[in-house]
């Protein structure tokens, strides 16, 4: 059988079809990280860029028709899980440890509180059934790591409150979309529905904890003790990995979101083979998951039919942003001594992004009352309130005085397996603020069968003696073997940290 003989069916994608989708991709992906450039100099998170991209594109503007919330809903779904694998493989664990309890509080008990506030508001203030004033509560409580991180990066906030968001971002999609869900498929919501909500919120939770971090700790096992033969491999099978986490647990009805985001939290943190290839390569999947789901986003939205919800959602944007948000994150983080200005600011640092937007497509899917509305409002409030919060929040961390001050960066550590041999290179770049610069080698102490192999200095590279300095920008080639590679880097960091007169640090990181 000969398929596609005679120019294929009705429907059918043919390669000029293809090279136009091509054109247009490309040109889409070029305009969007140019405006990643544009975002970084601004302080504006680059998702409202993407998203007027994606309006321009849409039919009141360039023309393209696209009203397929299902498929958004859909896509939105699987972007997301990049985005959030990418954030569980880039997040360190050691600075977000201290603050996971709080993050955890902020991402339940914080969210009941904003979406009993806010939803109180829709139902007043816009006259809107309970069950739709709580939905749409729900959907604009959840806060977004890649709004909020595209302005953090461009500060040093101290690493508690970075600790804080980061987590309670990773944590949140999940509570947020069951909700979202239940209260989208039920048509009365009373205290008995409330009380099956609360189990189900439970067992998601839990089970999708367990999965995930059944899915880390087995992976990175698997990883360590398996010399795949490409480094490019490495990548994949993080990734891969991930995403059984999440289709594991999505297969039993557990939340997918929290178990993606766990297992690569763990995998990220396990001291994998080749781990900055393994960033690199997921940092550019989710910025491409981004700019395709935030122009998906775009065009899914009708300019011309906004109007008649701006002021509505402005009003309960505000309500949200100065009772809602900083209620919830003063009933969570009050236990842990966070103080007033620190609350503060995790209040004005709660920006919103995709997640809402993306989770404002399961009522149009399912056909809630009010469901366009509902979108809409989320729209608004998303893009309203993060123009106002974004640029401003460098000032607002100023004014709250919550800068940390500069603190030295971490070593850059790759390590590629050598299998035959049982032993690690490990590549090691000093940065400027190290204080291993000026150490000679021999005062670095190694253990005992690991060296200092090569220094790459200035693109030419020496062969190392006892009494060679290292100096900042060098890349150092240590062999060690694989038995006590995780001992060796746990001292170079201490040498980085505390400089010649470090002592044994203990930091036996996975």
């Amino acid at each position: 059988m000969i398929l596609g003989a005679g120019g294929g069916g009705e429907g059918s994608i043919t390669v000029d079809d293809l090279d136009q989708a091509l054109l247009m991709g490309s040109l889409v992906l070029l305009v969007a990280v140019v405006a990643v450039r544009v975002a970084s100099r601004t302080a504006l998170p680059s998702l409202l860029l993407y998203l007027g991209l994606g309006v321009v594109l849409g039919q009141d503007v360039i023309g393209i028709e696209f009203d397929d919330a299902e498929l958004t809903r859909t896509l939105g779904y699987a972007a997301l899980v990049i985005i959030l694998a990418e954030g569980g493989l880039t997040t360190n664990w050691a600075t977000i440890r201290p603050s996971v309890p709080a993050a955890a509080m902020l991402a339940t008990v914080g969210v009941g509180v904003s979406v009993m506030i806010t939803g109180a508001a829709a139902h007043y203030l816009l006259d809107l059934p309970w069950q739709v004033s709580f939905l749409l509560a729900a959907i604009v409580s959840s806060t977004d790591a890649a709004a909020v991180f595209s302005v953090l990066r461009l500060l040093s906030v101290r690493p508690r409150l970075v600790g804080i968001l980061e987590a309670e971002s990773g944590f949140n999609d999940a509570p947020i979309v069951v909700l979202a869900v239940a209260l989208s498929t039920t048509e009365a919501f009373g205290a008995a529905d409330f009380g099956e909500l609360m189990a189900l919120l439970v067992y998601e939770l839990a089970v999708g904890l367990v999965i995930g971090l059944a899915a880390g700790y087995l992976g990175a096992n698997g990883l360590r003790r398996i010399a795949l033969p490409s480094s490019g491999l490495y990548p994949i099978a993080v990734l891969a990995l991930a995403l059984f986490a999440y289709s594991g647990a999505a297969a039993v009805h557990a939340s997918g979101f929290l178990a993606v985001y766990v297992a690569a939290l763990v995998l990220g943190n396990s001291r994998l083979p080749h781990r900055p290839a393994t960033r690199s390569f997921v940092e550019g999947l989710a910025w491409l998951a981004q700019i395709g789901l935030f122009v998906l986003l775009g065009l899914l939205v009708t300019p011309s039919e906004l109007g008649s919800d701006v002021m509505p959602a402005i009003a309960v944007g505000f309500v949200l942003l100065f009772i809602g948000r900083p209620a919830a994150v003063f009933a969570s983080t009050v236990w842990f001594r966070v103080s007033w200005a620190e609350q503060a600011f995790l209040s004005w640092a709660g920006l919103r992004g995709a997640v809402p937007i993306v989770v404002a497509t399961i009522p149009v899917v399912e056909g809630v009352p009010d469901n366009e509305r509902i979108f809409n409002l989320v729209f608004i409030v998303a893009v309203l309130y993060t123009l106002l919060q974004g640029p401003t929040l460098p000032l607002f961390a100023r004014t709250m005085k919550v800068i940390s001050e500069a603190e030295p960066r971490d070593l850059d550590l790759e390590a590629a397996p050598l299998e035959r041999l049982g032993a690690d290179v490990l590549q090691v770049r000093v940065p400027a603020e190290s204080r291993m610069h000026g150490v000679e080698i021999f005062e670095l102490r190694l253990p005992q069968g690991a060296s200092v192999a090569l220094i790459v200095r200035d693109g030419k590279s020496l062969v190392p003696g006892e009494t060679t300095r290292v100096q900042r920008g060098d890349e150092l080639l240590v062999v060690v073997p694989s038995a006590i590679r995780r001992v060796t880097e746990a001292r170079l960091r201490a040498v980085s940290e505390h400089g010649r007169l470090a002592g044994w640090v203990d930091r036996n990181r996975r």
